[in-house]
C-alpha cells in the first residue's frame, strides 16, 4: 500500500489492524518502506500491489520492488507483476525497495504514494523523508473513491518530514499523497509508457543518446576522412622543386627520393598502375642494362635480352620482364607482343609492391575499421531483435547497426596513400618539378648521357618526354667514347638527339599500347 502503485487491494476480516510506515527517499531516488503491521488475533492481512498500472488514457506505469525482508508472521514476494504482502495475527515487520516513484514536473519533481483499502483500519501512522528538506505536499486526499477529502491530520515539519496520521479509515477508503521536491533533487526514475502510439520502435531518452552517439562518431569518422583527402591533395601541390642531380667532386649523377623507381613513382602520383607506370619501368629496365631496344622501323622495335632478372630487381619489375620475355625467349619484336601481353600480373604485382613497401593501402584490406564494423552491424541486429521482443529501445539497436555500417562504408573513402605514401608522393612531384628546371650546360659533359638516361623514365611518367630530351637535343651520344645511346641502338653515328627525339615518342606510345 506504501509503494506507488495506484491500486492496493487488502482484506482484514476484524478491525483494530494498525500500521505505521517509515517511508525514505534515497539520494538515487529510491523509496525505502520499513514497516510495521499489527494484526488482531483471528485477522489476517492481505495486501496485493500491482507494479503495472494504468497511465493516463491508454499509457502504462511500471515499477519494481526489490531488497525484500520480512519479520514476524508475515511474508511479502514479488510475483510476476504483482508485489504481495501478508500477516497473520501478531506483529509484523516488512522492509523493501521500491524503483520507479519520481517523475520530473515543470519546475520540481514529483513523489507519488497512493493506495485503495479494502478493509477497515483502525489507524496509519507514516513519516516520510527526502533528500531535501525543502519538500511539500502538493496534494494528499483520503477517503471513499469519488468523495476523496483534503487530508487533514498530514503536515511538513520544520526539519523537512512529512508525518500523516489518520484513525478510522474504512473499506474502499483511497489514499492518494503526492509530494514536491526541488528540481533535480533525485535522478527521475518513473518509467511510465505513452499508450498513445508507443512501441518497441518509439523514440525516448536512450534512443536520443544512441543516435547522438551515432551522428557525433558519423560526423568525428567523416571529419577525418575529409581531413586525409585534404592532407592527401595537399601533398601534391608543393610548389618548391627538389633538385634531381647530385653533383660531387666535378662529377653528376641522377637521384630520385628515398631510391624510388619509377614504376613505384607513377603509381603513387595516381594511386593507379597504369600503362604509362609500365612503359616506363620498360626503358628504365633497358637503362639499367637488363634490356637493348633497337628500332626495326618507324613503328616497330626489337626488345633483347642483355641481362637475367636477378635479386636487384623488384618483383612488379621481374613480371614485366617476364611479360616481354619470357624464360626461353632471347628476342621480341613490339609487333609480336600486340593483343598478348599478360598486363594484369604486372599491375597487380607494382601494387602489391608499394602495399608491402607502406606506401599504399591494399584496396579491399580487412582492417580494424572492417572487423569493428561486422561487430557493430551483428550486435545491433541482436540487440534490435532483443530489445523488440522485450518492447523496449529497439532503435538503440539499429543506431548500433548503422554505427557498424558506418564503419564499414566510410573507410572506403580514405585515400590510398598512407602517410607515408602522400610524402614520397609529394617528394615525386617535386623532383618533377625539378627536372623542368635541369640545364644541360649544368652537367659535365662526360655525365649528361647518364643523367639524361636516368632520370628519362620519370619524365614518362609525368608526360614530360619531349621536354626533357629538348633539354639535351644538343647532347653528343659519343662523348662517352661509345657510339649512340648505350641503351637504344640505331643512332650510333648521331653526334645529336635530334632524331631520336624525333622517334623516341612513338616508342612510348608503342609501348603504352601494349599494357594498355
Amino acid at each position: 500500500m506504501f509503494a506507488a502503485g495506484p491500486v492496493a487491494q487488502a482484506q482484514v476480516p476484524a478491525d483494530g489492524v494498525t500500521i505505521a510506515a517509515e517511508i525514505k527517499l534515497t539520494d538515487d531516488g529510491l523509496m525505502q518502506v520499513a514497516e510495521k503491521v499489527q494484526v488482531p488475533p483471528g485477522g489476517q492481512f492481505h495486501m496485493v500491489l500491482p507494479l503495472r498500472v494504468a497511465f493516463g488514457d491508454s499509457g502504462e506505469r511500471r515499477f519494481t520492488v526489490s531488497d525484500i525482508g520480512a519479520t514476524g508472521a508475515g511474508t511479502a514476494k514479488v510475483d510476476g507483476d504483482l508485489f504481495t504482502v501478508d500477516a497473520r495475527p501478531g506483529d509484523s515487520s516488512f522492509d523493501y525497495t521500491v524503483h520507479g516513484t519520481v517523475n520530473d514536473a515543470p519546475g520540481s519533481q514529483v513523489f507519488r504514494w497512493t493506495g485503495v483499502l479494502n478493509t477497515d483500519v483502525a489507524s496509519i501512522t507514516a513519516s516520510v523523508i527526502s533528500p531535501s528538506f525543502r519538500m511539500g505536499i502538493a496534494d494528499c486526499k483520503i477517503g471513499p473513491a469519488g468523495q476523496q477529502q483534503a487530508c487533514a491530520d498530514v503536515r511538513v515539519e520544520p526539519d523537512g518530514v512529512l508525518t500523516l496520521h489518520k484513525d478510522g479509515l474504512r473499506k474502499g477508503d483511497i489514499i492518494d499523497l503526492s509530494m514536491q521536491l526541488p528540481p533535480g533533487t533525485v535522478p527521475p526514475n518513473a518509467d511510465i509508457h505513452d499508450g498513445g502510439g508507443s512501441t518497441a520502435f518509439s523514440f525516448g531518452t536512450p534512443v536520443l543518446v544512441a543516435f547522438g552517439v551515432l551522428v557525433a562518431g558519423v560526423l568525428a569518422a567523416a571529419g577525418f576522412v575529409l581531413w586525409s583527402r585534404r592532407e592527401d591533395a595537399a601533398a601534391l601541390g608543393a610548389r618548391e622543386p627538389v633538385d634531381p642531380v647530385r653533383q660531387t667532386d666535378n662529377r653528376a649523377e641522377f637521384v630520385s627520393p628515398d631510391g624510388v623507381l619509377p614504376g613505384e613513382a607513377g603509381l603513387l602520383l595516381d594511386a593507379s598502375a597504369d600503362a604509362t607506370d609500365l612503359a616506363a619501368t620498360v626503358v628504365d629496365l633497358a637503362v639499367r642494362r637488363y634490356l637493348w631496344i633497337t628500332p626495326i622501323s618507324d613503328s616497330d622495335w626489337r626488345i633483347n635480352r642483355v641481362n637475367a632478372a636477378d635479386d636487384q630487381l623488384r618483383e612488379y619489375e621481374r613480371e614485366v620482364y617476364r611479360a616481354l620475355l619470357p624464360d626461353g625467349t632471347d628476342s621480341v619484336l613490339v609487333s609480336q607482343l600486340r593483343g598478348r601481353m599478360a598486363a594484369n600480373s604486372a599491375r597487380g604485382a607494382l601494387r602489391a609492391d608499394a602495399v608491402a613497401n607502406g606506401t599504399l593501402i591494399a584496396a579491399g584490406r580487412r582492417g580494424l575499421a572492417f572487423w569493428l564494423g561486422v561487430v557493430l552491424v551483428a550486435v545491433g541486429v541482436v540487440a534490435t531483435v532483443g530489445l523488440a521482443v522485450v518492447g523496449r529501445h529497439a532503435l538503440v539497436g539499429v543506431a548500433v547497426a548503422l554505427g557498424g555500417v558506418a564503419a564499414l562504408v566510410l573507410p572506403r573513402y580514405l585515400p590510398r596513400r598512407t602517410p607515408a605514401g602522400r610524402r614520397l608522393a609529394g617528394q615525386v612531384r617535386a623532383l618533377q618539378r625539378g627536372l623542368d628546371s635541369v640545364q644541360a650546360g649544368q652537367i659535365p659533359v662526360d655525365d649528361r648521357e647518364l643523367v639524361f638516361s636516368r632520370a628519362l623514365p620519370f619524365t614518362i611518367i609525368g608526360g614530360r618526354v619531349d621536354n626533357w630530351i629538348r633539354v639535351f637535343r644538343d647532347l653528343d651520344p659519343t662523348a662517352d667514347r661509345e657510339p649512340g645511346i648505350y641503351w637504344f641502338g640505331g643512332f650510333e653515328r648521331d653526334r645529336n638527339l635530334h632524331r631520336f627525339a624525333g622517334h623516341f615518342p612513338y616508342f612510348i606510345t608503342a609501348l603504352e599500347g601494349l599494357f594498355a
